[in-house]
């Protein structure tokens, strides 16, 4: 029903078809992309700014490892802020900073951006940094996170941004694996209505740290003065003001342009390293191809910039192709209510939002109505982008009949900076299959192995969901020093091919169905069943807003799957009844084998602060294992609340068989 109702505007969309040096297609741009990537990437090469063009499109004479645009020089910075400037795009909106924590909406011109960015980089030299040096960055969602971005590259350092309020101790290990000469920090964040004092757990994580930063720049806000450290901290508005404009500094397409350790590591991080020349070039081309968005468009990508997401479609891509980029410090609820995204949207004119699926279902489940909705005009509103997590089919079919546009499910990883499946606005667009992230990305061999014997397997077949080699522009080149655990990690399990640790399938017309992380395929009694596809069946469910699926070990079966479901605002029916109806549905749609026979009504589900449901960490629960509080949640209180839930059903401290 929701293709029909979107048919027509999906029709307007193909017709503005974007072209790549004559590629109209997706067919002809896919089968260039693997059978001569050089072709393909060097034609897509052409919308960046070099300062000397490459040497070679191509050089994977090392595979594993592989490096783009060999010999090319260029800047970031300038691709991003000072080259739309020089187009005399200068008095164009580059930044919209809208802030509903404090009420607070301001615009940034790429003039006023280069100005200040310029500045940034010049109080940075001042104090030392200079090219291949690291600088963290420890940022709530303002603007001078993004610019103290930019600076960075504009210097041709490292950067290394760690979500505002991560605890001390995790930032220490991120400090003493990158080694920053200087952090860039504010006073304060601010979570809903709860402020956040960043001084002190930076102050900690240097003390706990054996590396220690020769400075520290400290952006105060007025909700929080922060002590400053004689002789290593600097107030960060004095050293703006008194700064002398730096200019772009050229580096090669394969240095790095910035670190981004992985979430929920523990003992030294994964720090996954993104280059200059293939990041630019890749993400160039996917904001024409995939989002239909260029100079003037308002884009907006809901997210964080301590996430790949806030890197690659807060920060970059937008302003490579001359977009207008939203950074939001609020929530999709709360900040005031379920309409705070579609406020945002009508108030700004954006044209493509980009967001978790978690969020979504927040919104759903305090307005399953809509009717924070109404009161909004999002005329000119094209398509809503979900990724982080698997977009579930119930969530796809609501947000498509609340908001009559394009619901459009990707796939992507922090390790690949970009999508790896996805439809394509200004390509050629696809039906949706409702549960699919749709068809792969130019540039990525996509395969689907046995995971047993490697053997590649045919259409609906679930297996291991591989990439063969070699890995297109903007994926991680290596791990930040560690290329022997760059190879252990996702090179070796499957030579020749980039392990994604995503289970799934391809369908007979080449759709791409990832299920969850291999970790969440559970062998019960010899079968192997995916989480997703029960994850499926519960969402359904009328008076379901959220769940997971997790396995628990079990005597018998070895694992069977436990559920925690989530209900919809409102809902008042006694607790037993819905869980023998979703218990029943999942017999009756997946079969007995499945053995789904317990399952629980939670509050809310544990999640890291990008929107990530923890499962992992649920599964622990459900086995009575210590579970240590991962950094990265987003509140801690929920694991208590899991925890004794788990217990009722016979789970969690002292596990039984299920029976």
């Amino acid at each position: 029903m929701e293709n029909a109702l979107l048919a027509p505007r999906i029709d307007r969309m193909r017709n503005k078809t974007i072209s790549n040096g004559g590629i109209m297609n997706y067919r002809e741009a896919y089968t260039e992309s693997i059978e001569s990537p050089a072709s393909f990437w060097g034609k897509a090469a052409e919308a960046i700014n070099w300062d000397r063009r490459w040497d070679t499109v191509l050089d994977d004479t090392r595979l594993p490892f592989c490096q783009w645009f060999k010999g090319g020089r260029l800047n970031t910075c300038f691709n991003a802020v000072d080259r739309h400037v020089q187009e005399g795009r200068g008095s164009q909106p580059a930044i919209i900073y809208d802030s509903p924590v404090t009420g607070t909406t301001s615009v940034t011109t790429f003039q006023e951006l280069l100005d200040r960015v310029a500045r940034i980089a010049g109080f940075l030299k001042g104090l030392g940094v200079e090219k291949g040096d690291t600088v963290i960055v420890y940022m709530p969602m303002i603007p001078e996170a993004v610019l103290s971005m930019l600076a960075c590259a504009r210097l041709g350092a490292i950067h290394s941004v760690v979500f505002g309020g991560f605890a001390a101790r995790e930032l220490a290990v991120r400090i003493d694996d990158a080694r920053p000469k200087a952090i860039l920090s504010a006073s304060c964040g601010i979570e809903v209505k709860r402020v956040i004092p960043y001084k002190p757990l930076l102050d900690e994580a240097i003390r706990i740290a054996v590396h220690k930063p020769e400075h520290c720049v400290i952006l105060q806000r007025p909700m929080v003065e922060a002590p400053l450290v004689s002789g290593r901290d600097h107030d960060w508005t004095d050293l703006e003001a008194h700064a002398h404009p730096a200019g772009c500094v050229s580096v090669e397409a394969t240095d790095p342009l910035y670190i981004l350790y992985t979430s929920g590591t523990t003992g030294r991080p994964k720090g996954v390293v993104r280059d200059n020349g293939g990041h630019a070039v890749a993400l160039a081309w996917s904001m024409k191809h995939i989002y239909n968005i260029g100079p003037g468009d308002v884009y907006w990508a809901a997210s964080d910039v301590g996430w790949v997401v806030g890197h690659s479609y807060i920060v970059y891509a937008p302003l490579f192709v001359g977009a207008t980029t939203i950074v939001y410090e609020g929530k999709p609820v709360g900040t005031p209510d379920p309409g705070a995204f579609w406020r945002v949207v009508s108030e700004h004119g954006v044209k493509t939002l980009f967001t978790a699926p978690t969020a979504i279902r927040a919104i759903k489940r305090e307005d399953a109505q809509g009717a924070f909705l109404k009161p909004y005009d999002l005329s000119r509103f094209e398509a809503l982008f979900l990724a982080g997590e698997r977009t579930d089919p119930d969530t796809y079919h609501w947000a498509s009949r609340l908001l009559q546009r394009p619901v459009i499910d990707h796939w992507w990883q922090t390790e690949t900076g970009w999508a790896i499946a996805g439809n394509f606005l200004g390509l050629e667009t696809f039906p949706v299959k409702p549960g699919s992230a749709t068809k792969p990305m130019p540039g990525y061999n996509l395969k689907i192995l046995d995971p047993t014997t490697a053997k590649e397997l045919g259409p609906n077949e679930n297996g291991m969901i591989v990439v063969k080699l070699p890995l297109p522009p903007s994926n991680l080149p290596t791990l930040w020093k560690d290329d022997e655990r760059f190879l252990n990690s996702y090179m070796k399990p499957y030579p020749g091919y980039y392990l994604t640790g995503d289970g799934g399938y391809m369908d007979e017309d080449g759709y791409v169905f990832v299920m969850g992380r291999v970790d969440d395929v559970l062998n019960v009694a010899g079968h192997r069943l995916s989480t997703g596809g029960m994850e499926e069946v519960l969402s359904r469910h009328p008076d379901v807003a959220e769940c997971a699926v997790v396995g628990a070990a079990d005597d018998l079966k070895g694992q069977v799957p436990v559920g925690m479901i989530v209900l919809k605002s409102g809902v008042d029916r006694p607790h037993e009844e819905i869980i023998a109806e979703v218990v029943r549905m999942v017999r009756e749609e997946i079969g007995a084998v499945a053995s789904f026979k317990k399952a629980v009504v939670v509050k809310r589900l544990p999640k890291t602060r990008s929107g990530k449901i923890l499962r992992g960490t649920m599964r622990k629960l459900a086995d009575g294992e210590a579970v240590a509080v991962p950094s990265t949640i987003d509140d801690p209180v929920i694991l208590d609340e899991i925890r004794n839930s788990l217990v009722t059903i016979g789970y969690g401290p002292h596990p039984k068989k299920a029976g």
